[in-house]
């Protein structure tokens, strides 16, 4: 019997027969409102934010009345349910109406398995009809909340199986289809499970033999490998990536988001059993990039070409970053003239036999030349992972190769980013072609690569890599030619675009055309366009965390929540060491008023350091690669210009405009958490 502490509802957390506000934004905040004045977080404000932020990315309301907003939260304490009847229903975007019954479930930001699987049946028993029925005619507080704890086993009387294993059929008949399913939401908490238990039961009424696997928060239990080997085909309804996805390799696969799961299960099977049949039925290649969130109908033409790129972009910036700064410390050991003889050094001398410079250039050399080759990678990893994304592991070969093409055409990395998209599409069409059984092993290993690294760097070749080579050459030679104002005003578009949305697509196309300039420039005069563009760059993405910081721990701290001002003591060292994401919790709670008040101050900071004429040899480090810059005293007055006007502009709009409502999550980097 769990305590009354430990009870993830209480009376006081229930609402009955009431209106909480016209709209679901009212609803939630009063929720929170609600677990909060029962001791169970400590900032309603953050709460919300978080339930909100969830809300934006996909409605809540369910068929049947239901809501669910959901969170994880810093701000909660103790897993908690508010529920609230509402009279009348408010819309939560479901198809069918307004919702009456709404749960607003809030789980700690590192909450326990256990607890994870306690919301999650809560998310399961939702489905069954009976519960909601109950749940309608229930007269006071208390049976809402005996209702519940039964249906969690909280109440001592039943606990449901484990929230995280699959849903098995009690036996398998060979002549019924036989599929496998895997569900998983953002959070892990609700959707995950009810979709899980809406495809069950939908199978057992379309008498086909199907099993679930969700993949929650609190875990999951793999399938077993035999019921795997055995399905016809495969459902996919996931809002994230499918984990181990290579275990389905192979297998006729439909995608789609996990609430269509929850709402049209008897179609996803449909199509499952109809893909069964298809030998041109999109099939999994076996890694998790194939295990994309939507299919492609509901996911636009521009959205998925945005989601090739940055994955491209995201495996690519570990070299950049690396190879970098390790060049800029070659240069601090061996000074700017390493690079004549670099190459020749580490080969014909040793720590034992150092050349004419001694040990500054021998290690000077040392760290250059692997700096060097880190970012000779570039452009074919960025290739590469390009292909990656759009045919899965089959699409690596031909992307990397393309990409190395590119390099040797000299067609740098707007080559990479064509080669890396013909090589995945190549690949991505010769593994749709219907292929006998006893070929299909080969096709992903030998038949794809093989053909698509041909034709892919074939057309780099014969007709794309001197057209583009000549493009590059054309784009050198104008940065280079940039001076005065037309090189301030590229500097105040890059701080721009650095603070638009913290290491979403518009951040990483300005990193990315730093580094890529970077790359190209590393043997080249060590102060000329392209390190004036990094320094801008890394400048202006270090301006929103520093000014947050200074706003919400010096300047202006009863305008920022309690969360907040923790989050603003750590944005000074995410700041200083050029980590923009260090901003986003302030611009995911306050999206409309942060981000005008940094893009403000990143375009300061951004042509202030073009106008001084701040050089960095590194593309990333923040004032810790202080080494790397020319001249310091410039990168710190560039800084410190931006982050003012930014401190001092959020706070003159937190005081005198009107916070709008319904804020948008600030989309942060896919990959390692860097500006970019």
């Amino acid at each position: 019997m769990s305590s009354p502490t430990s009870h993830t509802i209480t009376a006081g957390l229930v609402s009955l027969d009431v209106g909480l506000g016209s709209d679901k934004a009212a609803v939630i905040r009063t929720l929170a409102d609600r677990v909060v004045a029962q001791g169970r977080a400590t900032d309603a404000e953050a709460l919300y934010s978080d339930a909100w932020a969830r809300e934006q990315k996909d409605e809540t309301g369910l068929p049947g009345g239901i809501a669910i907003p959901h969170a994880k939260s810093t701000a909660v304490t103790q897993p908690s349910l508010a529920f609230a009847r509402l009279t009348p229903g408010v819309d939560f975007g479901a198809d069918d109406g307004p919702a009456d019954l709404v749960f607003l479930i809030a789980a700690p930001a590192d909450a326990a398995e256990d607890h994870l699987a306690v919301l999650s049946k809560l998310a399961r028993s939702l489905m069954d009809d009976g519960f909601t029925s109950a749940l309608r005619s229930a007269g006071t507080g208390d049976e809402v909340v005996a209702i519940v704890r039964e249906a969690i086993g909280e109440s001592g009387v039943a606990r449901a199986a484990a929230a995280s294993a699959p849903a098995r059929p009690e036996s398998v008949d060979a002549a019924r289809p036989r599929i496998v399913a895997v569900t998983a939401c953002a959070t892990g908490i609700a959707h995950t499970f009810m979709a899980a238990d809406a495809l069950t039961a939908a199978g057992q009424k379309a008498d086909v033999d199907l099993v679930v696997e969700p993949q929650g928060s609190s875990g999951y239990q793999a399938l077993p490998s035999e019921v795997i080997r055995d399905a016809d085909a495969v459902i996919f309804a996931v809002d994230v990536d499918v984990r181990e996805p290579q275990r389905f390799a192979g297998k006729p696969v439909v995608r789609t988001s996990v609430k269509r799961g929850i709402e049209q299960p008897e179609k996803l099977i449909a199509e499952a059993v109809a893909a069964s049949a298809d030998p041109r039925a999109e099939r999994v290649s076996g890694s998790a990039a194939a295990a994309s969130t939507v299919t492609g109908a509901q996911e636009s033409v521009g959205a998925r070409i945005k989601r090739w790129l940055l994955t491209g972009v995201s495996y690519m910036i570990p070299f950049v970053a690396g190879g970098g700064l390790l060049i800029a410390l070659g240069f601090l050991l061996g000074g700017y003239q390493v690079t004549d003889d670099a190459a020749n050094v580490i080969i014909e001398n040793s720590l034992w036999d150092l050349p004419a410079g001694g040990l500054g250039q021998y290690l000077g050399s040392v760290a250059f030349m692997i700096g060097a080759t880190s970012m000779g990678f570039l452009v074919p990893v960025l290739a590469g992972f390009i292909a990656f994304a759009i045919a899965d592991r089959p699409g690596i070969a031909p992307g990397f190769v393309a990409g190395a093409v590119a390099v040797l055409m000299s067609a740098g990395f707007i080559g990479g980013l064509i080669g890396g998209l013909l090589a995945g599409f190549i690949a991505l069409w010769l593994g749709r072609l219907p292929a006998p059984r006893w070929l299909r092993g080969l096709m992903p290993v030998v038949i794809i690569p093989l053909v698509g690294s041909i034709v892919a760097s074939g057309l780099m070749i014969l007709f794309l890599g001197r057209p583009i080579a000549q493009l590059m050459t054309w784009l050198t030679d104008w940065l280079n030619s940039l001076n005065g104002a037309s090189a301030v005003i590229l500097g105040v578009i890059l701080g721009l675009m650095m603070c638009f949305d913290l290491g979403g697509p518009i951040n990483k196309v300005a990193y990315t055309f730093a580094t890529t300039g970077l790359a190209a420039a590393t043997a080249s005069q060590p102060f000329s366009s392209p390190y004036l563009i990094m320094a801008a760059v890394m400048a202006a993405g270090m301006v929103p965390p520093l000014a947050m910081a200074l706003a919400s721990t010096v300047l202006a701290r009863n305008l920022f929540t309690p969360v907040e001002r923790e989050n603003g003591k750590a944005a000074w060292l995410l700041g200083a060491a050029f980590i923009s994401e260090g901003a986003i919790p302030f611009a995911a709670a306050d999206l409309f008023r942060v981000i005008p008040a940094s893009m403000l101050g990143g375009a300061v900071t951004g042509g202030l350091s073009m106008a001084i004429g701040v050089s960095s040899l590194a593309p990333h480090g923040g004032i810790f690669v202080f080494f790397a810059i020319q001249p310091v005293w410039g990168f710190v007055v560039s800084i410190l210009a931006g982050v003012l006007v930014s401190a001092f502009a959020v706070i003159a709009l937190k005081k005198w405009v009107h916070k709008r409502e319904a804020p948008t999550v600030v989309p942060a980097s896919s990959a390692i958490p860097i500006a970019a």
